[in-house]
């Protein structure tokens, strides 16, 4: 009677409960978002910084998540297949300067299809230079993030010199915006997130800023960013080509011997990687509505970053890009609200400590909750971070993040390994 009865209650439940009361991961994303809400409400309410969780802000993020984003997937598909990509930086410097010259000439489509196709051609560079001639994978990406700016500057010079409103440093501006979406229902018609969003309720106005910043105004670019994180997924896990492409990066031997075609995958999985790191300096392009010189700001090697904080997983790095992407845009929106940021810091770092030393970790249990004091001492005394230090927080970010993450990673075995067949 039991054993019957059990199915019968999993199955009355809803897609909520099963969601936040289910086994898995999925139960644990669940309660890590609700938790990180509480704490940015509380934050918000202490600190007085609206800003913090303002449906402007999470536009922003999702906005300056994109081309990360892009590029750490760009880097997942390299990876995957064994093949480090340092050059993600120069694939998206390639792709940037291909979208602005596409785009000013025939609109914000061939913007699309320029950034991809520039990024590609940085992306065939690199699987010549590393699969077919063994370079070193990082010796290789230095170089072509190298090449690239050097590339770019003599396009500019050659083509843009003469043209109306571009010069050797941008292109001129794009024929035309990209279109954008609103979601129906929730950003569409009355403006009800926005009365409960500047009603400063607990939790409840956090999360009608969550849901208008997301879901207001989206360009087709981002959109098309959103879906790929999921196929990309159900691509590199759950069809045979991604089962083949992945055992490039943890065996090549084993899969060379079963038959599986371990050059012409390296290939493919390295130029679409440049592909995608060429989309997100396309995106860069959108957002400033052209091409510029110095446009990517390091955010491939964020984008690489974001990879390695998501372990290597399309779920994981989307999340890195988001949080990177978010504290770029509170960088953007409020130098208040940075400070705030101060006060969250401290009080995951407390959680932190709480967590090791359940674990019988007493050093690093220790050392965490040194940081948090420090960080919540930064927060009662700073009144306003210097201009430098603001704009350097996605980095400061990004070096917190990977460090706290360090200790969960598992990098393909064969990442980065130089493979010829017959010898291993």
């Amino acid at each position: 009677m039991t054993a019957t009865s059990a199915p019968a209650k999993t199955a009355d439940r809803g897609p909520l409960t099963e969601l936040f009361l289910g086994g898995g991961r999925s139960r644990r994303i669940a309660w890590t978002v609700v938790g990180l809400m509480l704490l940015m409400s509380v934050v918000r309410i202490v600190s007085g910084e609206q800003a913090l969780t303002s449906s402007s802000t999470f536009a922003a993020a999702l906005l300056l998540a994109v081309p990360i984003g892009l590029a750490a997937l760009g880097g997942l598909f390299a990876e995957r297949a064994g093949v480090v990509n340092i050059g993600l930086e120069g694939m998206m410097i390639l792709g940037a300067w291909g979208a602005g010259w596409a785009g000013y000439q025939w609109g914000w489509a061939a913007a699309i299809i320029g950034g991809a196709v520039f990024g590609a051609l940085g992306g065939l560079l690199h699987a010549i230079a590393t699969v077919s001639f063994g370079v070193d994978h990082v010796v290789s990406g230095v170089a072509i993030n190298i090449l690239a700016e050097g590339v770019v500057r003599f396009l500019s010079e050659l083509l843009y010199g003469g043209a109306t409103g571009g010069g050797v440093t941008q292109s001129p501006g794009l024929a035309g915006r990209p279109p954008s979406f609103s979601l129906p229902l929730l950003s569409s018609g009355p403006d009800l997130l926005g009365d409960v969003e500047r009603a400063e309720l607990f939790l409840v106005s956090d999360v009608a800023g969550l849901l208008r910043g997301l879901t207001s105004g989206v360009g087709v670019l981002t959109l098309l960013a959103v879906l790929l994180v999921p196929a990309t997924y159900l691509l590199l896990w759950r069809t045979a080509f991604g089962l083949r492409l992945r055992s490039c990066g943890e065996n090549p031997a084993a899969a060379d011997s079963l038959g599986v075609p371990v050059y012409r995958l390296k290939y493919l999985a390295v130029i679409i990687s440049g592909s995608l790191a060429g989309l997100g300096g396309a995106a860069l392009v959108f957002v400033a509505n052209s091409y510029r010189e110095g446009q990517t700001g390091g955010r491939g090697f964020i984008g690489l970053a974001a990879l390695i904080f998501g372990n290597w997983r399309p779920g994981g790095l989307a999340a890195g890009a988001g949080l990177f992407g978010f504290a770029d845009g509170l960088q953007l929106r409020s130098q208040g609200a940075v400070v705030a940021l101060l006060l969250l810091i401290a009080i995951l770092l407390v959680g932190v400590a709480v967590l090791q030393f359940v674990r019988r970790r007493l050093v690093q249990a220790g050392l965490a909750l040194v940081f948090a004091g420090a960080t919540l001492v930064a927060f009662l005394t700073i009144e306003e971070l210097p201009e430098g230090i603001v704009s350097f927080t996605p980095h400061l970010i990004t070096l917190l993040v990977l460090s706290l993450a360090a200790q969960r990673l598992r990098m393909p075995k064969a990442d980065g390994l130089v493979y010829r067949r017959g010898e291993h």
